[in-house]
């Protein structure tokens, strides 16, 4: 009976385990998939003797595909991105420190660039046509157009405004003090719509962000509970989040991907 229940009990933690990691690399050493090989080594055990066969193989593979890429082939900056991190660890995978460390870095780059330029590096082109769902002809985005006007009015940043809004978001990155009361949020804008995030916490405490297609804005809120809603290419979205450090929220698929 013991051993009965014992191989029950194997058979279990088998399939949990199974369940959990999703996928079956029992093909694994046969791949030419550079994304499956990949989720292997972030996957596997350390100790799992064929990452010796396969980390060299997919780095190899990550190497001939750079080569050979198109100089505009938007997958060469990810394949640089993994091929650094094999070369220093057992796998691509990062913990959630990490990326919000790289995530932050990236920010302040390109917010100290936008004051080295000492304006915004996106243009716009507001639409005042009743009819029409295009509020930016370059990027050809729509979002529904009971919003275009709002969307067109928040984007609409004077230098001064832009420049006050970027300094706040670089001293927000730069500050460290887990006893801060506000903290960043990232939008990332991944729809073929430009949107506008809403973010409402108790009282008269709401804020709002525009944030065009395939693209990302940055806000500095302060700390606490929101509710989160968007308008995405027509789809609603709401999440309830609890603010208390920098985070990053990705809504939207590309078509194109």
């Amino acid at each position: 009976m013991k051993k009965l229940l014992l191989l029950f009990v194997s058979v279990l933690f088998f399939n949990v385990s199974a369940q959990k990691r999703g996928k079956d690399y029992s093909n694994i050493l046969k791949s030419k998939n550079i994304y499956e090989i990949n989720a292997f080594l972030r996957d596997a055990h350390p100790d799992d003797p064929r990452r010796s066969v396969l980390k060299p193989r997919v780095m190899e593979m990550m190497t001939q595909y750079i080569k050979d890429a198109h100089p505009a082939d938007q997958k060469v900056k990810d394949m640089q991105e993994m091929l650094a991190l094999l070369k220093r660890r057992p796998s691509t995978k990062i913990t959630f420190d990490e990326m919000n460390a790289i995530i932050k870095q990236k920010q302040i780059a390109k917010y100290k660039a936008e004051l080295a330029a000492k304006q915004s590096t996106v243009t716009y082109t507001p639409s005042t046509a009743q009819n029409t769902f295009v509020v930016n002809t370059a990027a050809n985005a729509a979002i529904p157009n009971a919003e275009a006007e709002e969307f067109n009015m928040l984007m609409a940043e004077n230098p001064v405004e832009h420049k006050n809004k970027t300094v706040k978001i670089l001293n927000s990155l730069f500050d460290n003090d887990p006893n801060s009361k506000t903290s960043i949020v990232l939008i990332k804008n991944n729809s073929d719509c430009n949107i506008i995030v809403r973010m409402e916490s108790v009282g008269n405490t709401k804020y709002r962000l525009a944030v065009p297609a395939h693209d990302d804005s940055t806000i500095v809120i302060d700390k606490g509970q929101y509710l989160f809603t968007s308008l995405v290419c027509g789809a609603q979205y709401a999440s309830q989040k609890t603010i208390e450090k920098a985070i990053m929220v990705t809504l939207g698929s590309s078509a194109t991907q």
